[in-house]
């Protein structure tokens, strides 16, 4: 059996698109083509990857189990292909990383800077998302290496301690809570929030410790990103809650940090791997990287 890579490569984007016009498009080849390449792939394998009925194709379970090895073997061909093209100038490997924004924002910039000034022959691919999609895409085989927040996201993850945040109150400066050192989160409820995006872990917390509390949230706006949410404050548009290490980035803004007394304040940020599979590779010179820099 000869599988084509590139029939391997439109099935991921099918997969990843749920539609094959959209897959097509992404892999700049016609629709019809796509389709054909498809069913080709299902005659070789002798499997049927997609339930074809009148109100369009579902995957099967066995297009799911093709969707973690192309992935698998799609990573292992670029990998090849890169260290072979770039091996004059020293680059001969990379690895696939997914990381969620407060990572991003004050732990990994230093990191990776000094893990590829000893490591110039590594590729780092680096990726945002959010926590629960950080652990499907390392599950899933689309990454090899994620870093999250700590939690349970199940049985074919294994997680490694890596460092430590602190969340804090981001306030305008002539805020009423500016003055004050720490408050507990019930003292900043009364007044409007501006909020990060659904699905990301600042805001599942904001949400979940305001219904402990007993109290509304007055969620006045939701934002993508940290420098967002900081120029919103200090525009006087709401308070906001962020990591301690993100908002000094933006202490030239008029806002003022307030700290939290609660426990929930102090996260783990956590290494997050696939379990019963150690890292190989490059992969495992940037998890010992990283974890040579871990909090105790």
């Amino acid at each position: 059996m000869k599988l084509d890579p590139v029939s391997l490569r439109l099935f991921v984007a099918v997969m990843e698109e749920n539609a094959i016009a959209r897959a097509a498009a992404r892999e700049h080849i016609a629709p019809s083509a796509a389709s054909r390449r498809l069913a080709e792939l299902e005659q070789q394998l002798g499997v049927e990857l997609f339930a074809r009925s009148n109100r369009g194709s579902q995957p099967t379970p066995a297009a799911y189990a093709l969707l973690h090895m192309a992935r698998g073997v799609l990573n292992d061909l670029d990998g090849i292909a890169a260290q072979m093209r770039d091996y004059g100038s020293g680059l001969r490997g990379q690895v696939r990383v997914v990381a969620n924004i407060s990572a991003i924002t004050q732990f990994l910039p230093d990191e990776l800077q000094r893990f590829m000034a000893r490591h110039p022959q590594v590729q780092v691919r680096l990726q945002e998302q959010i926590s629960t999609a950080i652990a499907r895409s390392v599950a899933e085989n689309a990454a090899d290496l994620g870093i999250l927040n700590e939690g349970a996201y199940g049985d074919r993850l294994q997680l490694l301690p890596y460092r430590e945040d602190e969340l804090v109150l981001a306030v305008p400066a002539t805020h009423a809570l500016a003055r004050r050192k720490r408050v507990k989160l019930a003292d900043a409820l009364p007044y409007d929030v501006v909020g990060m995006h659904p699905g990301s872990a600042i805001h599942n917390q904001l949400v979940r410790a305001a219904a402990e509390a007993g109290q509304e949230l007055r969620l006045r706006m939701q934002v993508t990103s940290y420098d967002a949410l900081c120029s919103m404050v200090a525009a006087g548009l709401g308070i906001g809650l962020i990591p301690r290490q993100s908002a000094l980035i933006f202490r030239a803004l008029a806002i003022r940090l307030v700290a939290l007394d609660e426990p929930w304040a102090l996260r783990r940020l956590m290494l997050c791997l696939r379990a019963q599979e150690a890292p190989g590779g490059v992969a495992r010179l940037l998890v010992e990287h990283l974890q040579a820099g871990a909090a105790p």
